[in-house]
């Protein structure tokens, strides 16, 4: 027991206080837009379950903390629940009603009452706050620590593997794949490891000549991957430098990198849908805990082997791991899904169309359906996660 009440919080703890950073990130872009637009609130809670604590501020806004840190909500005055239905089927008695207890003009606060334009705003907000979140993380990362770069010139070509396949050789400079460009090791590393199985044509430079090389990298699950099948193509590179850029230059990659992180997500998530990767692949909240405490465990031997400031070293793990989740949290909001974000702008596009909303019981029944897949997928993710050996990994780690 004492074992477990100490490793307990290398979890627990690092992943608490991300996701937690993410969730309020993520609410106060719909809040502050919201109030941005005179949109009157009710509540601002993180987390969901019994209130931990709560207080108003002179607003009127009920600032709430769940004992579920994991999601939060904008309630805005006239909601009926945090989905943000109308009250009524019938904007124009919800009219009447605001009028008749508040006076003429008072409906003028409420979000429903909101040109569509800035009612999608306000919806669209908590996940390019997500993304912003990434961006002004990354630039500050970048700013801080600089940017690791190794040329993509290859020095070897392991044996036997992908790379030597496909006709890789020492001294070969590659320089893009299927057409993206690769200026480092780095960014070919990105680009192949979400594409196992997957054919790649390779731009290479060999000489004074510029070939092309079809390669398939493999699939590989180790320690490293923590379990997770990634691409490899069996390739070595030399020469890293630490290169330090100028603000616009550090914002302007931090910009690259969150579209890059955000369209390699969307890509990988194709190849699970159309069944070319495994869905068991998909993982949930347990599985996010056990990678945050692996590379808070990581993060903390590096610092020791390497005699750098854990403090720093932290940092260092930290700031990349936010930066990640915030981007996956930004995208999955956006799935047109009732319930989540892209379900009301979903919702909102009906309306540009038909130049009217959808009735409150249609919109209530979407919430339905839509909490209802929500709740089948963590289901599922729930169960891929305890059915791997990452989170047999994780409760070993806790018990050991």
């Amino acid at each position: 027991m004492i074992s477990i009440l100490q490793n307990a919080p290398i979890y627990i703890v690092p992943f608490l206080l991300v996701i937690s950073v993410i969730i309020t990130i993520h609410e106060l872009g719909h809040f502050l837009t919201a109030r941005a637009f005179k949109v009157a609130v009710d509540r601002f809670s993180l987390g969901f379950g019994p209130t931990i604590a709560s207080w108003r501020d002179r607003g009127g806004v009920e600032w709430r903390v769940g004992a579920l840190p994991l999601g939060g909500y904008v309630r805005f005055a006239g909601d009926d629940n945090a989905a943000s239905i109308p009250d009524g089927d019938d904007l124009e008695v919800m009219r009447a009603h605001i009028v008749a207890r508040e006076g003429v003009g008072a409906e003028k606060k409420y979000l429903h009452f909101k040109p569509l334009w800035q009612r999608a705003l306000i919806v669209a907000a908590g996940p390019l706050a997500n993304f912003a979140l990434a961006i002004v993380l990354f630039a500050l990362f970048f700013a801080i620590f600089g940017e690791q770069v190794t040329t993509s010139r290859v020095s070897a070509v392991a044996p036997g593997s992908a790379a030597q396949k496909g006709g890789f050789q020492a001294g070969d400079v590659v320089r893009a794949a299927d057409g993206h460009a690769i200026t480092s090791f780095e960014d070919l590393q990105f680009y192949v490891q979400y594409r196992a199985n997957v054919p790649i044509d390779f731009t290479v430079e060999r000489g004074a000549q510029t070939v092309h090389l079809a390669a398939t990298p493999a699939a590989v699950s180790d320690q490293d991957t923590g379990g997770r099948p990634i691409g490899r193509l069996g390739l070595e590179a030399h020469g890293t430098r630490l290169v330090r850029h100028g603000p616009v230059e550090t914002v302007g990659l931090a910009v690259k990198r969150t579209y890059e992180v955000a369209a390699t997500t969307l890509y990988y998530l194709s190849r699970i849908v159309t069944g070319h990767v495994p869905s068991n692949q998909i993982g949930s909240f347990i599985g996010i805990a056990h990678q945050t405490g692996d590379m808070t465990r990581r993060a903390i031997d590096t610092a020791h082997e390497d005699h750098v400031n854990v403090a720093v070293s932290l940092a260092f793990t930290a700031m990349q791991l936010t930066a990640f989740l915030s981007i996956s949290v930004g995208l999955l909001n956006l799935m047109p899904v009732p319930v989540l974000d892209g379900g009301h702008l979903l919702f909102y596009a009906y309306e540009s169309v038909a130049r009217r909303p959808l009735s409150a019981n249609i919109q209530a029944a979407g919430y339905r359906v839509g909490l209802a897949l929500l709740l089948g997928l963590m289901l599922f993710a729930t169960w891929n996660d305890l059915q791997g050996l990452r989170v047999f990994h994780f409760l070993g780690g806790l018990i050991s």
